[in-house]
C-alpha cells in the first residue's frame, strides 16, 4: 500500500525520482512500471497490475453510456506507461505535466492502491481544503465504518 507524502523536483526533461518507499513497494509487490494518467487536477499513478484491473473493469462497462465514453476519453486515453530507470526515475510526458500544472516542484501522495502526483502549489491548496472538509465529514466517515 502506498502511503505518505514526498516532495520532489522534476528536471527539464520531465524526469523525476520515485520516492524510495514507493519504489520498494513496486519492486516487492509488482514490477518496475507505473501507468500514469490525468484526473482531478493531478496525475494518478498505478502499478501495472492494478491498472490492468481498472482497464478490465472499464472495458466491461456499457460502451455507449455517456459517462463511460467520457471516462475513456479523459482517464483511459491519457494513460502512459512510465518505466522506472536504473536511477529510480520516470519520465512524465509533457501533456500530463501540462494537465497537472507540474513545472518544477511536485508532491507524491500515497493513496493506498495508487499514487497521486501534484504540482506543489496545487497540492497545498487541495490539502488545506481537505483538512477543512474532513472535519465536516465525521458522520459520513462513521457511516463508512471508520
Amino acid at each position: 500500500m502506498f502511503r505518505g507524502r514526498y516532495n520532489h523536483t522534476i528536471d527539464d526533461k520531465g524526469r523525476v525520482s520515485i520516492p524510495s518507499k514507493f519504489r520498494e513497494i513496486l519492486s516487492t509487490n509488482y514490477d518496475e512500471r507505473l501507468i500514469i494518467t490525468n484526473f482531478d487536477g493531478c496525475l494518478w499513478g498505478y502499478a501495472y497490475p492494478e491498472w490492468q484491473k481498472i482497464e478490465d473493469r472499464v472495458a466491461s462497462l456499457p460502451q455507449f453510456k455517456p459517462e463511460v465514453k467520457a471516462l475513456q476519453r479523459v482517464f483511459i486515453s491519457a494513460a502512459t506507461e512510465c518505466p522506472i530507470d536504473k536511477q529510480g526515475r520516470i519520465i512524465i510526458p509533457q501533456t500530463l505535466r501540462d494537465y497537472a500544472g507540474i513545472e518544477k516542484d511536485l508532491v507524491f501522495v500515497g493513496m493506498t492502491k495508487r499514487i497521486e502526483l501534484w504540482a506543489s502549489d496545487r497540492w497545498t491548496k487541495v490539502f488545506e481544503e481537505s483538512q477543512v472538509n474532513i472535519n465536516q465529514m465525521e458522520d459520513k466517515l462513521a457511516d463508512l465504518g471508520l
